[in-house]
């Protein structure tokens, strides 16, 4: 009898740690983010600035599922520039730079938010890696093959004058983006870079700079801005959580000598000044500055654990850090007073290529808040982008405005955000027809499409000539309001 009662014990005792081990384990699997091991860090005051940073040493830990590499089947699913029954017979582009180094380099705020180290760069602060024109040159020619198979350029292509124009800010960023853009388009042929401004100046056509302000128009303005932004900033709550756990800011040089604090989402501060890009003071600047860094830094580096600084961090975790800065740009670029007023340069330079005679392909290549601003002033509606993290203007991304031919001989426009998928930018895979990036098809408010999702020429020229002259309206609005 004590035989078989100690045995049942024993059985008992085995069951038990099994249950226990089971529980543990479904614990450790739901917990997000995991704690990195941090045993073995470099105090705060050993650390290299950003721009002389090494990779993290931490050892790595269990990830959370990373979104896998797409067939080309997805790729598909996730939208293409071509459409069936229509002839190509011209394509405007409006792209933003592809991956650059932080904006912040040695010395600054970024360097000291954090214990960790940041990635190493390939190229020095706000400039164009080494990664960024890889994949920019792989994104031109993935465009030669489908305008070749559109029949728009012959194979081999060498312009006749005047059919093609490349255009950049003259930031290192953008001029090498439209370097490597046009080495894959238009590999044979010597098309020159068109620039209008000094090296590294900013050209007043990408400059989402306010050229009209006045005491009536900034108070309109701002508040036309809380109105729409001031509770997105309020549920920056756990994004902020999130992103001061992952760089382990109460552990930063920062934090510990008072030049940096807890991130708040009440402290915003706007900040518009005539001849200046809209601006801010307060913790989403800070987190925004934070969350590029750790946004670009996740594209560069191949470990995704160490890119999160030893932290397994899930998709839903990246989109949470990178609409930190999605909401940043919002808040400065969008609200139609502003877009309306930064965009205006663009979109008369938009129209001019879309009416250019002769002109088969035009790339205009500037940032973020251009195609966020262009967007707005046009009245997009929201859009959704699979397989991206940044869901409004994802590095590298391109507004692509095509006109067509169509089977009815009338003319028509399509519009979409043409952008490469995390995993494209992540592990560089070649581009072809197939493989080809994603594209999500643009709807605006005051036009509406056909059953093939294309806009009556027209009628886009005509909301481009409408928002354009926004502009005008709200200067003559605003000057008589202020002179009453």
């Amino acid at each position: 009898m004590k035989k078989h009662s100690a045995l049942w014990w024993l059985a008992l005792a085995v069951l038990l740690i099994a249950l226990a081990f089971v529980i543990h384990s479904v614990q450790s699997k739901t917990a997000a983010p995991a704690k990195p091991d941090t045993t073995e860090q470099a105090p705060a005051s050993e650390q290299s600035p950003v721009t002389e940073a090494q990779q993290s040493e931490t050892e790595p830990q269990e990830t959370a599922a990373e979104p896998r590499e797409p067939e080309a089947a997805d790729y598909k699913a996730v939208g293409s520039l071509s459409r069936e029954g229509y002839s190509l017979e011209q394509v405007v582009v409006l792209s933003r730079h592809n991956i650059r180094s932080p904006l912040s380099g040695s010395g600054s705020a970024l360097g000291t938010i954090t214990p960790h180290e940041w990635f190493a760069w390939s190229s020095n602060p706000s400039e164009l890696s080494l990664r960024g024109g890889v994949l920019e040159t792989e994104m031109g020619q993935y465009f030669r093959k489908w305008l070749e198979a559109e029949g728009l350029f012959p194979e081999n292509y060498h312009p006749e004058e005047g059919a093609v124009r490349i255009y950049a800010n003259s930031k290192q960023r953008t001029i090498a983006t439209a370097q490597y853009f046009v080495s894959g388009l238009l590999p044979t042929a010597k098309t020159p870079i068109e620039t209008h401004v000094e090296y590294d100046q900013m050209d007043p056509v990408f400059t989402p700079q306010l050229t009209f302000t006045s005491p009536a128009y900034n108070a309109d303005a701002e508040k036309q801005i809380r109105e729409l932004y001031e509770d997105t900033v309020k549920g920056l709550e756990d994004n902020y959580a999130l992103l001061a756990e992952v760089i382990d800011l109460e552990d930063s040089e920062a934090w510990k000598d008072g030049s940096a604090a807890a991130f708040r989402t009440d402290d915003t501060e706007l900040v518009l000044e005539l001849n200046k890009e809209p601006a801010m003071k307060g913790s989403l600047k800070t987190a925004c500055s934070v969350s590029d860094a750790l946004v670009l830094q996740y594209y560069e580096e191949a470990d995704p654990i160490k890119a999160a600084f030893g932290y397994a961090l899930s998709a839903e975790d990246w989109e949470s850090i990178a609409e930190i800065k999605d909401v940043y740009g919002d808040v400065l670029f969008t609200a139609p007073l502003i877009a309306a007023n930064v965009a205006h340069p663009l979109l008369e330079e938009l129209e001019a290529e879309l009416g250019a005679e002769g002109r088969r392909f035009s790339f205009l290549c500037g940032h973020d808040s251009n195609v966020g601003s262009v967007l707005a002033a046009l009245g997009a509606e929201a859009y959704e982008l699979p397989g991206a993290i940044e869901a409004r203007t994802p590095i590298g991304c391109k507004l692509v405005l095509c006109r067509w031919r169509g089977p009815d001989g009338e003319a028509y426009v399509s519009a979409d955000l043409v952008y490469q998928t995390v995993d494209q930018l992540r592990n560089t895979p070649l581009l072809d027809l197939d493989r080809h990036p994603a594209a999500a098809p643009l709807r605006f408010a005051s036009i509406s499409p056909n059953a093939d999702g294309l806009f009556r020429a027209q009628d886009f020229l005509d909301l481009l000539r409408d928002s354009i002259e926004e502009y005008d309206r709200i200067t003559e609005e605003y000057e008589l309001a202020d002179a009453a």
